[in-house]
């Protein structure tokens, strides 16, 4: 297992390091400069300027020497400052971080807690009235846009009936015994959003791999000895389900880390996907490149996290033996 777990890491750093180089190299594609934006600020710059500026930073220079000067910096901790916040850059992500956390974090959790029963349902009364209704509500939820279904619920709990915040993340100039609850009030309808958009994918990842998973021998075989249908379904069947459904909750752990652009746009939340928008759109070079190497790093653990799952789902899974 130890050894298992440092071959894994080594991987990461590896596809980490290669991240860092593509994105960098993505970066610099991007149209204009921060020199460019001096120029267009101040337009006493002349060019023999703006060519000195450029020197100076190295702006100049090939972007494979641009991008080797970048890591050695970033490797001691230095991740440089947001143009746009003036601010270093961690200081300005670890805000953000701790709203998308919140706001995503809850939703995740919600959407699997719904799904998962809702799933091994209507896999047990399959092709039933149930199942059919489980299925419709699922087929919604996948189809509605999250901006729609966003928009459609400030319009009801704001608009019309006015019980609830349509956009920030707590009122101004509230008390502090009043605090948790009145960032909760703000929370609701983007958390809302984000479960109804994610619940229906998850019902039907569970559903199709618990039908697939009681159709096999040993559930057969577990019936003729004598289980309960209780133990067959939650001991036998469920653990075997969920190798698969673990590999998309995986999936979706980096996008749990990278924000939700659209919800948050709407809804005006301070999170990472906001911000990595509003990197890129502001050029902020620094600020966009640690977001997306942060988002691909919690996708490598997720990763990661899901191959430790895997062993403790399936004890069949030895990964020893994936060493030889």
């Amino acid at each position: 297992m130890a050894r298992y777990l440092f071959d894994r890491l080594l991987q990461s750093l590896i596809v980490l390091a290669l991240m860092s180089f593509v994105i960098y190299w993505l970066m610099g594609l991007m149209p204009g400069d921060p020199i460019d934006l001096m120029i267009s600020a101040d337009p006493k710059l002349t060019p023999d300027d703006a060519a000195r500026l450029r020197e100076l930073y190295g702006i100049d220079r090939p972007i494979t020497e641009r991008y080797l000067t970048w890591l050695s910096t970033a490797s001691s901790g230095d991740f440089g400052f947001s143009r746009l916040h003036a601010k270093p850059v961690l200081d300005v992500i670890g805000p953000a971080l701790k709203n998308t956390v919140t706001l995503l974090g809850i939703s995740f959790i919600l959407s699997l807690l719904l799904a998962l029963p809702a799933g091994i349902y209507a896999a047990i009364r399959q092709y039933t009235i149930k199942d059919y209704m489980i299925n419709l509500v699922a087929f919604a939820g996948i189809s509605i846009p999250s901006f729609w279904l966003a928009l459609l619920l400030i319009t009801l709990f704001s608009v019309i009936l006015g019980v609830l915040p349509a956009s920030g993340t707590e009122t101004i100039g509230a008390g502090a015994l009043v605090d948790i609850w009145d960032k909760a009030k703000f929370l609701v309808l983007p958390i809302a959003t984000l479960t109804i958009a994610s619940i229906g994918s998850h019902t039907r990842f569970v559903r199709a791999a618990m039908i697939e998973t009681l159709r096999q021998d040993y559930i057969r075989t577990a019936r003729a000895k004598g289980a309960s249908e209780t133990r067959v379904i939650l001991q036998h069947a469920l653990r075997n389900a969920l190798i698969p459904v673990v590999t998309i909750i995986a999936l979706d752990f980096g996008f749990l880390f990278s924000g939700a652009l659209i919800v948050e746009t709407i809804f005006a939340y301070p999170g990472m996907g906001k911000l990595i928008f509003d990197a890129i759109m502001g050029n902020d070079f620094n600020l966009a490149m640690i977001a997306f190497l942060f988002a691909t790093i919690l996708t490598l653990l997720g990763n990661l996290f899901a191959d430790i799952a895997y062993g403790w789902l399936d004890p069949r899974i030895k990964y020893d033996e994936v060493q030889k």
